[in-house]
Formats: C-alpha cells, structure tokens, sequence
C-alpha cells in the first residue's frame, strides 16, 4: 500500500487517469474537478488506505452498445476510485505482468490486438488450420470473486491491499436510485478490470501451456489451433471442463465453434485457410464502417460538406489505424470509392434544383450538354453521384482538399 500512494506513482496515475476522461461516477464528480479536490482531501484519503478504511463508492451502472449487437453492461467508478483503482493498477502490473503468458496480448504494456493476429496467422501458416474458437459467456459479470481473491492472495501478502480489492469488487451497482450488492464479476469500465482479468485467465494460459497447445489470447477472446476438426472437438471439450471445474465459467456454445480460420473472425479480422493465410476485414467489422460512415454522411441534417468530411476523416483515421493492418488493399481502395461517392450524393442533394444543380456543374468544368443532362436527370442522388458529371464537379483532389482521409492511404480513382 505503501507503493500505491507513493508521490511519483500518484502523479501518474492522475496523468492516465486525466488522458482516459470518461463521465463522472454516482457522486457526479468530473475528471477535470479531481485535481482541486485531491489537493484538499487527500492527506485523509491517504490516511484511509493506510489504516484500511476506505471505502469504495458504488459503480454507476450505464449500457453500451456492443460491437456484435446487444448491450455491454459498463460500471463507471466515481473519478477517486478510478484514480486509486489506477495507482493499484500501476503497482501490482510492475510485478505481475512478466509472469503473464507470451501468448496473452490483450492489457499489457506493449503488446496489441495485431500482435495477437499475426501470431494465429503464424500457426495457421505451420500447418495448424482448424481453430478452437471458445467465447466465454459473460467473462466480466461471471469472475468468482473467491477464486479471483484467492488468485491476488498468492501473489499480494498486504493485508490492506486485499481489503481494498475485495471493497472494489463488491463495491455494488446504483441502477435506478438503487443500489445492489455485486457478488461475482468485475466492473468493466475501471483500471483494475483488465489486470485482474488477465489474472485469472492466466490459470486457463498455463493449462494451455501444460497441454502443449499452439494459441493466442486477447481479453476473454481465446483461440487454440490444432491440425484436425477431431482434435479441435477433442480440444473443446477438454477446455470446456477446466473451466467449469477450476475457474467456475462458461463457454458460450453459441459463439463458441471448432472450424476453419477462413469461417470465423478473431479480433475484428479474418484469416484465409491457405499456406500463406492472409488477414483480411471481418464482414462484421465492414458491416460496421458502412453503417458509421452511412450515419457520418446522411443527406440531412443541414451540415456543409466540408464539415461532414470534418467528422467523418477523423473516423476514417482512427479505423484506418486499425484496420489499415489488413492484407487486402483492394477491399480498403473500394471502401475508399464508396465513401466519396456517399459525399457526392451529398453534394447533388445540397444543390437541390435542376437550375442550380446545372450552374453548380458548368462552374466546375463540366461540358454544357452533360451538365444539362445530368442536372434534368430523373435518377436519385446515390445513382448520380456515380455518374461521369459528378466525377468531373467533384474529383478526387477536390475532396481531398476539404481534408477527407482515405482507409487505402492514398486517393485513387
């Protein structure tokens, strides 16, 4: 404990906790208050965790959408916790972290999601080319607290540390004015989440290490690969009992499958079942981008275009920035196209009328007939903004110059 509120750590985990933002917990406090408050309670708050009595708040209860479709249940911590929760966070990964397993990419200090692909893309390539794909039903409402407990006693022998923990764990949830007891699980929206996850996951990482199994985990994300459908189902199987048995969870048998990389998706991406597999987007995660950018592009809303290509490159940055790791840059050039072609509808949609759709043409190069024709088109915005006029009106070099970013890189035609 005395580590955790040692100056240099403390000044630390405020930077981290300032960089995260987030909204205010159940007090209603901002990150941006923290500091000023922390300046006049935090020789009592110090004192607490000390002489062990403090106490975490309840976690205020909200829900996201998930990726996949349905709700993520999200605790937020009030921003004291989350700072002391982080300062924890930074204490215990110092030491636990270099005993984690190599095949763990997911919550620690230099590894990431695109390590994790390209290492299943290595066994894939070694011949390996069935996937033990196993989902772990509700992983962070579902975490034992006794077994997780017993887990951080192995390696914490500070009586007050453990307190603390257990005091987070069982902090309850505010849902609706009231407030329930949490018996299982870990709030997912605070710092010490992902460590603790990581932990006792670690427990299935060394049995799959025991076993000599070829596989990678990210979060509660974990695929085993194997050389045959019999060995994957044998492997599954196998798992499914540890788990129930040492770590009381459960595999979700909806998601969970034994087939071919080329059929499932790992971490946003695909992977082709051939000698040298390819990593390509998942059709969900293209599902995803269309959906974004359709909502980012919509043809009302009053906004000019330049402050629709605005929001929408900063989108395009940050997916590009993940997804931009692909093997397949024919799918991001044809992302690229469609994108402007959602702008050039927008632009059609804008100059409303035939006469004014004719002037805006003639004004940026386009010849007297095909601006007549296409202006009088009976056709629709999406049909048009394919059309040789458009193209002409709004090159490439055009929308590029209001800033648009492109997924492939470069513009291309």
């Amino acid at each position: 404990m005395e580590a955790v509120v040692e100056r240099e750590n403390l000044k630390k985990a405020l930077a981290q906790v300032k960089r995260n933002k987030g909204a205010a917990g159940i007090d209603g406090m901002t990150v941006d208050a923290l500091p000023t408050y922390l300046k006049e309670h935090w020789l009592t708050i110090r004192a607490q965790l000390l002489d062990s009595s403090y106490q975490p708040q309840p976690v205020r209860r909200v829900e996201i959408p998930k990726a996949s479709g349905g709700l993520r249940p999200l605790g937020i911590p009030t921003v004291l916790d989350r700072f002391i929760q982080q300062a924890v966070m930074q204490v215990l990964q110092a030491g636990w972290d270099g005993t984690f397993s190599e095949m763990n990419f997911g919550f620690r200090p230099g590894r990431s999601a695109h390590q994790a692909v390209e290492r299943a893309q290595a066994y894939i390539a070694s011949g390996h080319a069935v996937v033990v794909d196993i989902d772990l039903a509700k992983f962070f409402e579902r975490v034992n607290h006794d077994i997780l407990m017993g887990l951080i006693a192995t390696r914490v022998a500070d009586k007050r540390l453990l307190k603390l923990i257990r005091g987070f764990l069982n902090a309850g949830v505010l849902e609706g004015g009231l407030v329930s007891p949490t018996e299982e699980g870990t709030p997912q929206g605070g710092p010490l989440s992902p460590l603790l996850s990581n932990l006792m996951l670690d427990v299935l990482d060394k049995e799959l290490e025991k076993r000599g199994h070829r596989f990678v985990r990210y979060a509660d994300d974990c695929n085993i690969y194997v050389r045959s459908q019999k060995a994957g189902e044998r492997v599954m199987a196998g798992i499914e009992k540890f788990l129930a048995k040492r770590l009381k969870l459960k595999v979700n048998k909806a998601k969970s499958a034994v087939a071919k990389p080329s059929v499932r998706k790992f971490l946003g991406f695909g992977l082709t079942s051939r000698k040298e597999p390819r990593r390509r987007i998942a059709p969900q995660a293209l599902a995803r981008f269309k959906a974004k950018v359709r909502e980012l592009t919509r043809r009302t809303g009053g906004r000019s275009l330049a402050q629709v290509v605005k929001e929408l490159s900063t989108y395009l940055v940050g997916w590009r920035g993940y997804f931009g790791f692909c093997q397949t840059p024919s799918v991001l050039r044809a992302l690229d196209q469609w994108t402007r072609r959602r702008l050039r509808a927008i632009a059609w949609k804008q100059w409303k009328y035939g006469h004014a759709r004719f002037a805006e043409l003639r004004r940026r190069g386009v010849g007297r007939d095909l601006a007549a024709q296409t202006a009088g088109s009976p056709h629709g915005p999406w049909r048009l903004a394919n059309s040789p006029a458009l193209t002409i009106a709004l090159p490439n070099s055009f929308l590029v110059s209001l800033g648009l970013a492109s997924v492939a890189h470069q513009a291309t035609a």
